[in-house]
């Protein structure tokens, strides 16, 4: 009776590792098929900014251009400023989100770690501006800048988007995961409170601050309607401005406009390679709490 019992365990075991590898190829398949169905609007610019706005407008379109025409990033980098607005919007985009790391991760340690009298109340007003949309404050911000003399400059793209909350709430998670017993023996060891945040809690973290680090870097850069309403002035624009600009300026040159949103795309791409690891760590880690 036991062999027979073990055989029917081995028989079941092998049905269902079957029925498992059968759910696997089926689920690659699915991510497969979703995996080139969200690369198709990417492949469909790039191979649209090597057309001519003629062959854009064509229908039924020609999937393939039937030749290379690179005249439209001629016409962006030679006829328009959009090295100086590649430039702005990667030196708004970083700095914006480096320091918005740095204020996050301060405040997501001092209220993970360091307990103080109203702390849970200041983390609830945080989190409860979350909720608003920026829209709604936008005029009030807007006589702010105003009021400070900052329109067309860089402060004006960079400090208001330093108040945003969500990095605090992503990176609390990260370090209310790291046990107190860490923090208690390099109190111990003699370590300031500076040190063990610098040496200890920041590489603890690290997978959430890369996270951080590409969903501020990509909001930033995609900041549209901010960076619209800052700058009047064609030399201080945004890439998504100034390709956004184009459209009224050369009546209609739609290929010079696709060439512009994909030069504005590569940026984004490469950030993403660069912090993939810690974005996937980030996010799947950074919500669980134990």
């Amino acid at each position: 009776l036991e062999i027979k019992n073990k055989e029917a365990e081995m028989i079941n075991l092998k049905s269902k590792i079957k029925r498992m590898g059968a759910y696997d190829v089926i689920a690659n398949v699915i991510v497969f098929v979703l995996a080139i169905a969200a690369l198709m609007p990417l492949v469909w610019l790039i191979l649209n900014s090597v057309k001519t706005s003629a062959d854009i407008y064509k229908m039924p379109p020609d999937w393939l251009p039937k030749y290379i025409y690179l005249g439209n990033y001629k016409e962006l980098f030679h006829n328009q400023p959009a090295m100086r607005w590649l430039f702005n919007s990667f030196f708004v985009s970083f700095i914006t989100t480096v320091l918005t790391v740095i204020i996050s991760s301060l405040a997501a340690y001092a209220f993970a770690k360091l307990k103080f009298k109203g702390s849970n109340f200041i983390y609830y007003m945080f989190i409860g501006s979350l909720m608003i949309p920026k829209e709604t404050f936008i005029i009030p911000l807007f006589k702010i800048v105003t009021t400070f003399n900052w329109m067309n400059t860089y402060q004006a793209f960079i400090v208001p988007n330093l108040a945003a909350c969500f990095g605090v709430f992503l990176l609390k998670g990260f370090f209310e995961q790291i046990p107190d017993s860490i923090r208690e023996s390099a109190k111990i060891e003699g370590a300031t409170e500076w040190q063990i945040f610098y040496k200890i809690m920041l590489p603890i973290a690290k997978p959430g601050i890369g996270a951080l680090f590409i969903l501020n870097f990509v909001t930033v850069w995609n900041d549209y309607l901010w960076q619209l309403l800052m700058s009047v002035n064609k030399q201080i624009s945004t890439l998504t401005v100034g390709v956004a600009g184009l459209m009224q300026d050369l009546n209609p040159n739609f290929g010079l406009k696709v060439a512009g949103a994909a030069v504005a795309s590569l940026p984004m791409i490469i950030i993403f390679i660069l912090f993939q690891q810690y974005f996937t760590r980030g996010i799947s880690s950074g919500a669980v709490k134990e």
